[in-house]
């Protein structure tokens, strides 16, 4: 059986976080091993926190890879769960630096390109999958104006062309707390490192489950 190849990104430091959670949780999540990921390729990627690098590396590694899903991870410092984004909005700040020291010049991705892009992905499922595995999530609506919303628009984009991926998914995660949960006062809620690569490890296997069963249906 021909593997289903799965992508699995995330984003390194950028100003004004030094150390981003996702890095570490995708090279987790590419080296674990379960049943449902028997005859699945996982491939890591971090994306340096640029413009650049993600127009640069993101259509190299889907010429190379082909993969059948991307599964996408960033950081959004100020949640307290994991946040399944359902679309990207055709907008971009403007006053933010990236990890380059880069600004965009313009506030929107595409001129004349459509308000918001949608993922067509079971975003639903993939938020229950992680609270099944006792981790807060939700559904979201907004991925931003940084990196993140530009990754997720720029991913739905070559999800659209003819050989893209079947499926590709982002999922913020929150600054992680550096006490473990059972040892947390009232006041210092978040997940914990620990707590985000369970959740992470559970919607993966929900992301492939439903790269699958698009696989079964354009047979």
């Amino acid at each position: 059986m021909t593997p289903l190849i799965v992508l699995v990104t995330g984003f390194g430091p950028f100003p004004g976080a030094p150390f981003n959670p996702t890095e570490p949780l995708v090279h987790h999540l590419a080296r674990i091993r379960r049943p449902g990921l028997a005859d699945v390729r996982l491939v890591p990627h971090v994306f340096p926190t640029s413009y650049q690098a993600v127009d640069r590396e993101l259509p190299r590694l889907l010429s190379v890879l082909k993969p059948d899903a991307v599964l996408m991870f960033g950081l959004a410092a100020g949640s307290r769960c994991l946040r399944v984004e359902t679309q990207a909005r055709n907008a971009i700040s403007a006053l933010i630096k990236d990890a380059e020291g880069r600004m965009s010049l313009t506030t929107s991705i595409a001129a004349g390109a459509p308000r918001v892009l949608r993922f067509d992905a079971p975003m639903q499922r993939l938020a229950l999958a992680a609270r099944a595995a006792r981790v807060p999530a939700r559904l979201s609506r907004d991925a931003g104006r940084y990196l993140c919303n530009y990754l997720c628009w720029r991913a739905i984009g070559a999800a659209a062309k003819p050989g893209g991926p079947r499926l590709v998914s982002f999922v913020h995660v929150p600054r992680p707390r550096s006490l473990p949960a059972r040892r947390r006062t009232r006041t210092q809620k978040g997940l914990g490192m620990a707590e985000i690569i369970r959740g992470g490890e559970a919607i993966l296997l929900a992301a492939v489950a439903a790269a699958r069963a698009k696989q079964r249906a354009r047979r």
